[in-house]
């Protein structure tokens, strides 16, 4: 085996493609978020990116496919800062309590809307959509999620503790005006305590 040190590869600079690939991305995704898709034209788009619109046609042949991508984003993003959420505690329940402290942290952000993937699947009544669709298996795997947690803290019946404690979050995600002047954090972690706590008791 040598001896030699091993030393990391310096990572590929993105094309001019990719480059403009995602900034067209995160420029729609900004607007989507803030005005809501159907506010948001592709001339906007092309106007505040600064990105042709063939060049955006190219990577998003539609604009289902551009909020397509948009929600697949968030949704990589938000699973990606819940693990972080729980990275410290080396408990359920402080995993729990972690995940309270994230969301609640989240939903008092200024300009907070709300779940993106909520937020747009509202606005499409066609449930084949692909926003409806990412957003119907985003809430499903969030309760698979904090089922496995609800597992391991040794909850009875852990499927319905983890359902309940997802439409806690889901309501904190909608009541965002409503929780100023509380710690939002601190009141979702003593609801979800009181849940779990009852799941005994059942």
């Amino acid at each position: 085996m040598s001896s030699m040190p091993e030393t990391s590869q310096p990572q590929p600079k993105p094309t001019r493609s990719a480059r403009s690939r995602e900034r067209a991305l995160a420029t729609a995704s900004r607007l989507f978020y803030a005005l809501g898709v159907r506010a948001v034209g592709m001339e906007q788009i092309v106007e505040t990116s600064g990105v042709a619109k063939t060049t955006i046609y190219r990577h998003f042949p539609t604009k289902d496919a551009l909020v397509e991508a948009f929600l697949e984003r968030e949704d990589a993003e938000f699973w990606s800062q819940w693990e972080a959420a729980i990275s410290a505690a080396s408990d359920p329940h402080g995993r729990i309590v972690g995940l309270c402290a994230w969301i609640g942290e989240r939903v008092q952000r200024p300009r907070y809307r709300g779940c993106p993937q909520v937020n747009v699947a509202a606005e499409f009544a066609n449930e084949t959509h692909p926003a409806r669709a990412i957003a119907r298996r985003h809430k499903t795997e969030m309760h698979r999620r904090l089922a496995i947690l609800c597992v391991e803290a040794g909850c009875p019946e852990p499927d319905l503790t983890a359902m309940q404690i997802a439409l806690l979050f889901d309501g904190a995600f909608v009541s965002g005006p409503r929780l100023a002047g509380f710690e939002a954090g601190a009141l979702l972690a003593h609801a979800a305590g009181c849940l779990l706590r009852c799941s005994g008791d059942r």
